[in-house]
């Protein structure tokens, strides 16, 4: 018997990892750590049980981890904060004899040379130099990253980008959220996984894709990168997160978003959900 406990549980991939999860081991085994009440009653809904934790919060996390056998760090969402953020969770997770951790990193993260990279390959060493046995997700694009500007897309009859001709292997959520499970599950310890999509496509087949399914003309209009953090701005985002994306975009023109080895596939014995399936999804 292995209890499993999955931070950042009330987020998208969490939720999702969560549901899996309880198809592959007991419900009873498992706990979702959340940070409000809304998300704890939503969880106690499913018969899941839940635990009180902030990734700022060591010694709160120390508690939260009394009595797990294996550990799911997903990645924090305050880009610039995480690295930190990890290592408090690898200390309490060390601390509270955490047996092991799933991490999820991101693709190509020690030859992409992406911005993005910095702070999972920071968490990677921390990891390495914990002694606790773990895996890494090193997670591609999520399809989701790039359909969420499709109203915008519509709209304008544009999709921006800065990846030139890079093709770009994603997947859905669904599909990295499933691997994970299955990682926490047990039988991938201690291994380094690559997860991409099966079929990559450039930014300008994805436009003529969501042309073809909307009925709406949209055509790909490539920027330098610079150009693009300005747009990303203008549309809203934190100038250091838009800085970030258009990074993610200019290294996927030299193939950092690029996988072809087909391990997430193989992982969660499936193929991967095409990107035309998240656009209709998304229409």
């Amino acid at each position: 018997m292995a209890t499993y406990l999955i931070t950042g549980a009330s987020g998208q991939l969490g939720q999702l990892v969560v549901d899996h999860l309880a198809t592959l081991v007991a419900k009873d085994d498992i706990i979702a750590l959340v940070r409000s009440d809304a998300a704890a009653e939503a969880y106690a809904a499913k018969g899941i049980a839940t635990r009180r934790g902030d990734y700022t919060d060591a010694a709160a996390l120390e508690a939260a981890f009394a009595g797990i056998d294996r550990l799911l760090l997903i990645s924090s969402s305050e880009v610039g904060q995480r690295a930190v953020q990890h290592g408090n969770v690898i200390d309490a997770a060390k601390a509270a004899g955490v047996g092991f951790i799933a991490y999820t990193s991101i693709l190509n993260a020690d030859t992409g040379n992406m911005a993005l990279a910095e702070e999972h390959l920071a968490t990677e060493a921390k990891l390495n130099e914990s002694g606790i046995p773990f895996t890494l997700l090193r997670n591609g694009w999520y399809s989701e990253n790039i359909t969420m500007t499709l109203g915008q897309d519509l709209e304008l009859g544009q999709h921006f980008g800065a990846a030139k001709d890079g093709k770009l292997a994603t997947a859905s959520r669904k599909d990295f959220a499933e691997a994970a499970a299955i990682v926490l599950a047990g039988g991938h310890d201690g291994e380094v996984l690559e997860l991409a999509g099966d079929d990559a496509y450039t930014l300008t087949e994805y436009a003529a894709l969501v042309s073809e399914l909307s009925g709406k003309p949209v055509s790909y209009t490539d920027m330098p990168e610079a150009a693009f953090t300005e747009a990303l701005v203008g549309a809203g985002l934190p100038e250091g997160f838009a800085a970030v994306l258009a990074d993610s975009d200019a290294k996927a023109a030299e193939g950092s978003l690029f996988d072809d080895s087909k391990t997430l596939s193989n992982l969660i014995g499936r193929p991967t959900t095409p990107i035309a399936d998240t656009i209709k999804a998304g229409l």
